[in-house]
């Protein structure tokens, strides 16, 4: 055969090769792009947190009001001033109680002075008569005037136990006065800071009968004592007990957890409108953890540590499918299905007690409509150009 011919077969079948391979090439399935992760060892934990935002709370607070209305004459605080316990916050104008009180001690006073005076008197009644009843022995004076003295002294003795009945019965008026009076002030129950103030020097202040919704004068902080209370789901409650472990975090602190422990679980189920029933829960932070400065009202995380286990073959929950399935990136370049036996779980990691070995590669990017056993794959940094 001819060189001349063979060479021209040749080319014809590197030709014909060719586009056998630039078809094959611009039919091949495109690889998908996949987030993977490593499987390592770690810790995994359980737990259950709260279902709406908690908040931290004082120990102590009271939102005080006066006991009756009246004109504010006396603010004696501001708001943010720290104030002791007993400390003088709001009196109200009570000019005309303490009128009441001065005339309560002055008829006090005339009370006593009449006391003097018909007790003296009936002591000496007494000895009269006392006297009548030995004359009366010795015949010297009738019987009904003997009878007559004895009449005298049980009268004025009667007369003295009125007039000291009128003693107490005054310092019982001004017992009543003194009591009005302390209704048109306000105290510090106990030592913190001053919140908020409604009203003003002048200022007309409202008391806050039951049931109707009237702002308090003075809103008084311990916030020497706090502790966080979140609302966690009914299902969740038969889980959680006072001093398991939790972790709190705060959206004012971002980035950032502390440790704790469950103070309390509230004894009943609330049931608030269009939400969900839930039980409270109050945590309250370690002292070594607990950060420098937190205010009352700051919104709250309680994460309640259930079980906790180190050093285990974990997996991302995000990778796990319907079934405890995941897809292993295969050194063929290819995406298998494979089933595992998982243990311990949370949202972030499950415990992998089969199925998997440290150093397997498994996709976390399941919410991508083409990543799919079989699929060919390729690392997501790879695919970018």
């Amino acid at each position: 055969m001819p060189s001349s011919l063979i060479r021209r077969l040749l080319l014809a079948l590197v030709v014909l090769v060719m586009l056998i391979a630039g078809l094959w090439w611009g039919n091949r399935p495109k690889p998908v792009s996949v987030l993977l992760w490593q499987i390592d060892r770690g810790k995994v934990e359980s737990s259950i947190a709260n279902t709406r935002a908690g908040t931290v709370e004082a120990c102590q607070r009271t939102r005080l009001s006066a006991t009756m209305g009246g004109r504010i004459e006396v603010l004696a605080v501001k708001e943010g001033d720290q104030v002791k316990k007993g400390q003088l916050l709001i009196k109200l104008w009570n000019d005309d109680q303490q009128a009441q009180s001065a005339l309560a001690l002055a008829q006090v006073s005339t009370a006593r002075q009449r006391v003097v005076e018909v007790c003296t008197l009936a002591t000496n009644v007494e000895a009269e008569a006392q006297r009548q009843s030995l004359l009366r022995a010795q015949g010297f004076v009738s019987g009904s005037r003997e009878e007559q003295a004895r009449a005298e002294a049980q009268a004025r003795r009667a007369a003295c136990e009125a007039a000291q009945a009128d003693v107490a019965q005054s310092l019982a008026k001004v017992d009543a006065t003194r009591v009005e009076q302390s209704r048109t002030v306000l105290y510090a129950p106990f030592a913190g800071t001053i919140a908020k103030i409604v009203g003003a020097v002048g200022e007309y202040a409202t008391p806050s009968p039951p049931g109707v919704p009237t702002p308090p004068a003075i809103d008084l902080i311990d916030d020497s004592c706090l502790y966080v209370k979140a609302p966690m789901d009914e299902i969740d409650a038969p889980k959680i007990a006072p001093g398991q472990v939790v972790r709190i975090s705060f959206d004012a602190l971002p980035k950032q957890s502390f440790a704790g422990h469950v103070k309390r679980v509230a004894s009943y189920v609330s049931a608030v409108e269009k939400q969900a029933r839930t039980v409270d829960l109050e945590a309250t932070l370690d002292p070594a953890a607990a950060p420098p400065k937190l205010l009352v009202g700051y919104s709250a995380d309680v994460e309640v540590i259930l079980a906790l286990r180190e050093n285990v073959v974990r997996v991302p929950t995000s990778a796990l499918q319907e079934g405890s399935m995941v897809l292993l990136a295969g050194i063929d370049g290819q995406l298998q299905l494979r089933k595992i036996k998982t243990g311990l779980a949370n949202w972030e990691f499950t415990e992998v007690l089969d199925g998997l070995l440290v150093g397997d590669r498994v996709v976390t990017s399941l919410e991508r409509e083409e990543v799919k056993a079989g699929a060919h794959f390729v690392l997501e940094d790879q695919a970018k150009p």
